[in-house]
């Protein structure tokens, strides 16, 4: 399975997620793929989708896409799908973090977010599942952590007492967005391989 991304963190999740359960894992840049798709949508789902057709045509192979984000209910759920270029399109992790708790600091409003993930699994061109995972919690006042990578420093899970970035790996994999979004993936594929539709290897008809 190729993973659509060129991020290393998210990379790394989907490893961890997907290759105990039997599936190899590669990157758009191990298959030599080097262009980039543009996320034109308004709305997740719309961004994952355009990623897993537009790679899956260059490759055989099935390709998962995933579009996340951070949405912070006061703020009209901003970063949203613009999560990654919230700040610019060259700003660092650390400069979207600091974009966003000075909004906070300005508006005064409530700090309670969401993380969301919505991953599109396509072959050739066409898409054979799409599936979604939140993950509820707060803003806080100042990054915390050092695991992780995006927004994960300023992620805090209340029933944790924790960010996301204090976490070790296996405890982030069992609670974030993007292992729920990928656990009903895993699901969908294993109703449809026990029907004999699927494998580790399939084929779409």
């Amino acid at each position: 399975m190729v993973v659509a991304t060129r991020n290393r963190g998210k990379l790394r999740e989907f490893r961890d997620l997907l290759e105990p359960r039997g599936w190899q894992v590669l990157g758009l840049d191990e298959i030599g793929i080097d262009k980039d798709v543009e996320e034109t949508g308004a709305a997740f789902a719309e961004n994952a989708r355009l990623k897993a057709i537009s790679y899956s045509m260059g490759t055989d192979l099935p390709v998962l896409a995933d579009d996340s984000g951070l949405e912070v209910f006061s703020l009209d759920g901003r970063p949203g799908v613009q999560s990654a270029r919230y700040a610019g399109p060259h700003a660092t992790d650390l400069d979207r973090i600091r974009k966003l708790l000075l909004e906070l600091d300005q508006t005064g409003g409530a700090r309670a977010a969401r993380f969301v993930c919505v991953l599109a699994l396509a072959q050739l061109g066409v898409v054979a599942f799409e599936t979604e995972g939140e993950c509820l919690g707060e803003i806080a006042r100042e990054p915390s952590g050092s695991n992780g990578f995006g927004y994960d420093p300023i992620f805090f899970l209340p029933e944790l007492g924790r960010t996301y970035a204090q976490l070790i790996e296996e405890e982030k994999n069992r609670c974030s967005h993007r292992a729920r979004a990928v656990a009903a993936l895993l699901a969908g594929l294993h109703c449809h391989a026990e029907k004999r539709c699927l494998s580790p290897d399939f084929q779409l008809e």
